[in-house]
């Protein structure tokens, strides 16, 4: 679990490992495709069964809030849930506040469901989910018949008073957000006629792609401003079997370590390789590295494949910003590997960054600085310059609660000359349960002061 507001943070370091990393690990269930596993779940008629579903603390909120609004949610000893749903339009007011912890997603998109259903639900979260605007998702949802009352620009906590008689609309997003775009789909289900999203350009699909596997009419249709997704409202959906693959975003992290400690060589299983998602797997492959896929196969609509990653020199290169979509969660670590390239590497478009966890871009800049790698903001883009080799290090790392600031700088440290230490490393378990000891069994080297 996550560590509360008042709970005494838990220190780490990484050093480089005295030899390799080798072997084989499955990444954690990807944490975006169970989230919307368990809110369709609770939305169909009938069981849904979920194998591979992220058991971190993100997810868990997202369970128990379902099971605040009357959804039935367990696990069985095997470690597969079972979900038994309560319909479209069918949730219960929950009766007490829905507390989500740091699961940003859970909250952006059940705000979409709840937003179409008829009752009243007060959201909260931990300092670092209070501190994250809601604005940009509650704004469409205002539109279709919600109403929400929260702090400066919909900060947390908020009071979500569901619409009765919700209107569907058709949106064109501001800016691109897999989220935002979630949100209003989701509170489609509930509103008659159809309720469309226009996106810029692509983002995360997995909200319509898990739709279609539950049977939902979703069209996608390309358009002059960009692809108009629509979903039908009120359809009658059954439960389905849902296997969710590994994360991509938390495989990035034993991918880079395996890139950076020589010698190395990991397999990781399962892992999802939907093309909206793979943004750092191209990205680390122009700057050659070894990743090779086998296994290719589909699985409840979600591409899905086995990376075998060795070793390698990389190099510096240009990400252009179009990319940021699908590797958005990815940068921190990115840079990470940037540090031990030859040459500079320039990420552009990184905006999207400053309204997560923390302001992701600030403290990349900040982390690196301190690990002896010069690296520069310049608006929106990020330029990081390569030690061609392993970084000086040895700095401690202020993680602000985020689990990726923290995960990616213990990689620094598996890569550095000297330790790299974060002062917090209870936030990872709310994307990646188990990483430490993961990490661990591949050969990498961490210390509690």
């Amino acid at each position: 679990m996550s560590r509360s507001d008042s709970a005494k943070p838990v220190p780490l370091s990484a050093r480089a490992p005295s030899g390799p990393l080798r072997g084989e690990i499955r990444a954690p269930g990807d944490k975006s495709i169970s989230h919307r596993a368990l809110m369709l779940g609770g939305l169909a008629v009938g069981e849904t069964t979920i194998h591979g579903l992220l058991e971190g603390e993100d997810v868990l909120r997202t369970a128990a809030a379902m099971r605040a609004m009357g959804a039935e949610v367990s696990r069985d000893d095997a470690g597969t849930w079972r979900v038994h749903g309560r319909g479209i339009g069918g949730l219960a007011e929950p009766s007490d506040v829905l507390d989500m912890g740091n699961a940003g997603t859970g909250t952006r998109l059940l705000m979409g469901v709840v937003a179409t259903h008829p009752f009243v639900s007060f959201f909260s979260g931990d300092a670092s989910l209070r501190s994250r605007p809601m604005a940009r998702v509650t704004k469409p949802l205002e539109q279709m018949g919600a109403r929400f009352v929260g702090r400066e620009g919909g900060r947390l906590p908020t009071v979500v008073i569901g619409t009765a008689r919700p209107v569907p609309i058709t949106y064109r997003l501001p800016v691109a957000s897999a989220q935002v775009k979630s949100a209003i789909i989701l509170a489609g289900l509930n509103t008659p006629g159809r309720t469309t999203v226009v996106e810029p350009e692509p983002t995360r699909d997995h909200t319509e792609l898990m739709l279609r596997h539950f049977g939902v009419d979703v069209t996608v249709e390309p358009g002059p401003d960009g692809d108009r997704v629509s979903v039908a409202g009120q359809p009658e959906i059954t439960g389905r079997v849902v296997r969710v693959p590994g994360d991509p975003s938390s495989a990035a992290f034993p991918i880079v370590a395996a890139l950076l400690v020589p010698g190395s060589e990991v397999t990781i299983r399962d892992v999802g390789l939907n093309p909206r998602r793979t943004g750092i797997i191209d990205t680390l492959l122009e700057m050659g590295a070894d990743i090779r896929v086998e296994g290719r196969r589909v699985e409840a609509g979600e591409p899905v494949g086995d990376l075998v990653v060795r070793a390698s020199a990389l190099r510096g290169i240009e990400v252009p910003a179009a990319r940021a979509p699908s590797m958005i969660d990815e940068y921190l670590v990115l840079s990470v590997a940037a540090s031990c390239a030859s040459g500079r590497t320039v990420m552009r478009g990184l905006s999207e960054l400053r309204v997560k966890e923390s302001d992701r871009l600030a403290a990349i800049a900040r982390g690196l600085a301190a690990c002896g790698v010069r690296a520069e903001v310049d608006g929106d883009d990020l330029a990081v310059h390569g030690c061609g080799g392993p970084p000086p290090g040895g700095a401690t790392i202020a993680t602000k609660l985020d689990h990726r600031i923290a995960m990616s700088f213990l990689v620094m440290g598996m890569a550095a000359r000297a330790p790299v230490a974060i002062d917090d490393a209870s936030p990872i378990e709310t994307s990646f349960p188990g990483f430490r000891g993961l990490m661990a069994g591949l050969g990498a080297s961490f210390q509690e002061p």
